[in-house]
């Protein structure tokens, strides 16, 4: 889940005297969504943070071993597709809780759903024309049910923060059937300083599972951080049962202000 304003992310921005990241209240992420729809988290604080320079990202996992002529190149990064549509369930452990879950995409917009009105939790997080949404219609403990919009985010920006993540190896999700995937970490940190005895909060972090033969089929999401801030433990994941390269089904709920 993301926390977004008033609901479940935050927005970030460069200040000319460094880098400045505004966390406004709220949350629901990898997200997608997600982490956005999955996979993309920008959380909750107060105040801004100030931090150094960030420093020129690594090559990835097994790719910065390669470029020093310690290993072989790792495959390409996750890489969320314009169309496609996905079953599976969403898992919030701590709490005891796993309902069903769907995550579509067509023409670039993406969409996931957890939970329904029966269900103990439900909401919905989508990439809309440009923006990110999250409405969360059930939650336990939570009496704010507004849609909440943050502008200027699109599958693109999902798809380069997702090029910025390490690869862990190859591993074997053992369900029926089995899934041959590789394992890849995203996420945020802050403040961002260099190497050495700083404190550091890990913001929004995902362990994203794609499978070997193509990078942008996903079979599981784990998210770990503030952007999970309505679960007591701070992680949450899900588990794609089917994941089909055809368009799905996208539809901003009404109560969600319009994109623009």
């Amino acid at each position: 889940m993301i926390v977004v304003s008033g609901g479940r992310a935050g927005t970030a921005r460069d200040a000319a005297a460094g880098r400045v990241m505004d966390w406004t209240c709220s949350r629901r992420l990898a997200a997608s969504g997600a982490l956005a729809g999955a996979l993309v988290a920008v959380p909750v604080c107060q105040g801004p943070v100030l931090a150094a320079a960030r420093p020129a990202p690594a090559p990835p996992g097994d790719a910065a071993a390669a470029a020093k002529g310690g290993g072989p190149p790792a495959p390409p990064p996750p890489r969320l597709p314009r169309d496609f549509h996905g079953t599976g369930k969403w898992i919030v452990r701590d709490l005891g809780i796993t309902v069903p879950f769907t995550w579509a995409g067509r023409n670039g917009d993406s969409q996931m759903v957890a939970g329904g009105p029966r269900y103990p939790i439900w909401f919905t997080n989508l990439i809309y024309k440009g923006s990110l949404y999250t409405l969360t219609y059930k939650w336990p403990g939570l009496t704010d049910h507004r849609c909440s919009r943050i502008p200027g985010f699109g599958l693109d920006d999902l798809n380069r923060t997702l090029g910025t993540a390490r690869y862990v190896g190859r591993e074997i999700l053992q369900r029926r059937p089995w899934r041959y995937v590789d394992h890849w970490r995203v996420g945020l940190v802050a403040p961002q300083f260099p190497p050495g005895k700083y404190p550091r909060f890990p913001l929004a972090l995902g362990d994203v599972y794609v499978d070997q033969k193509d990078p942008t089929t996903f079979w599981q999401v784990l998210q770990f951080g503030l952007q999970n801030l309505y679960d007591p433990e701070l992680d949450e994941w899900l588990v794609m049962r089917t994941f089909e390269h055809a368009p799905g089904r996208v539809a901003l709920p009404r109560r969600c202000p319009p994109p623009g």
